[in-house]
């Protein structure tokens, strides 16, 4: 397989304290929105965000001839570090991508100097399962992860047997809808911020459609997380979950619970993006977290 680049993009200055933000599955990097990034960097952080492979401007492959795995995808945070000279640095982390955090920190300890888990589930929780049987109408085996809500349950099972959009304006009105549920009920939502983000997401997209690869990738190993280690955590842990989590609801508190010293933050009216409202809150607890 030949290597796959990695976008990457910078800000701070490179003598501040180091911070990888890392977005979760089939999500571009931007999705860390400018505002809450400049408030890191004017708190005095030194940022990079990506888009992971096969999103945004990194390289897109075709999987039926160049396969990969989420350890693959794991691995290119090792990569984007290398790349920007890092040695180490403080990992925040969005969904999917808090559970390539965890399993950073606890595969290379020396590289995390302190974990920020956004919006995201335990590492060994089996969430994907959680999602697919609920999309599916499965019952939830005993123990299992709590699973998403109604609203999300329900445009996620429309949006899988409705047909492909025709065009741009339709893919964007989709991917609107789909934020909008993302988004949760205890915030208003601003449209029209959402449809400039989904139109910027859309036109620096290489292809589009290569983010489903990523669901590939994770069929390809499903064994990909370890179970039952958290406990073994030692970075300095931050958990936040916002109070209107309709993906991973309840999954954070079982993060913490499981991460000795991890401390646990529930944001009023957030859902599962990263609106205006609760930048300078999140950008204040980060900043305090990886105070060096």
């Amino acid at each position: 397989m030949h290597e796959v680049n990695i976008w990457s993009e910078e800000f701070g200055a490179a003598t501040d304290a180091p911070i990888l933000l890392i977005m979760g599955s089939m999500s571009q990097g931007v999705l860390w929105p400018d505002e809450f990034v400049g408030r890191l960097v004017a708190g005095g952080r030194r940022v990079v965000r990506y888009d992971h492979r096969d999103t945004g401007m990194s390289d897109t492959v075709d999987f039926a001839v160049e396969p990969y795995t989420w350890d693959d995808i794991k691995n290119d945070v090792y990569r984007v570090l290398d790349a920007h000279g890092m040695e180490s640095a403080h990992l925040v982390c969005h969904s999917a991508g808090g559970l390539l955090g965890q399993f950073i920190a606890l595969e290379r300890p020396e590289r995390v100097r302190s974990l920020t888990i956004i919006g995201s589930s335990p590492l060994g929780g089996g969430e994907g399962q959680v999602i697919m049987r609920a999309l599916l109408g499965q019952p939830q085996p005993e123990g299992s992860l709590p699973e998403p809500a109604p609203e999300f349950v329900a445009f996620y099972r429309a949006l899988m047997t409705a047909p492909p959009p025709e065009d741009r304006r339709a893919q964007i009105n989709s991917m609107i809808a789909e934020q909008r549920v993302l988004h949760g009920t205890g915030l208003p939502f601003d449209e029209d911020a959402a449809r400039r983000l989904q139109e910027r997401i859309y036109d620096r997209a290489r292809d589009l459609s290569s983010v489903a690869n990523h669901r590939l990738a994770a069929a390809a190993n499903p064994d990909f997380e370890p179970v039952g280690v958290l406990h073994q955590l030692k970075a300095p842990t931050l958990v936040i979950e916002g109070s209107h989590e309709p993906v991973k609801r309840g999954h954070g508190a079982i993060i913490a619970e499981q991460i000795s010293g991890a401390r646990l933050m529930i944001t009023a009216g957030m859902g599962h993006t990263l609106p205006p409202e609760v930048h300078e809150e999140l950008a204040t607890a980060i900043l305090m977290h990886t105070a060096e």
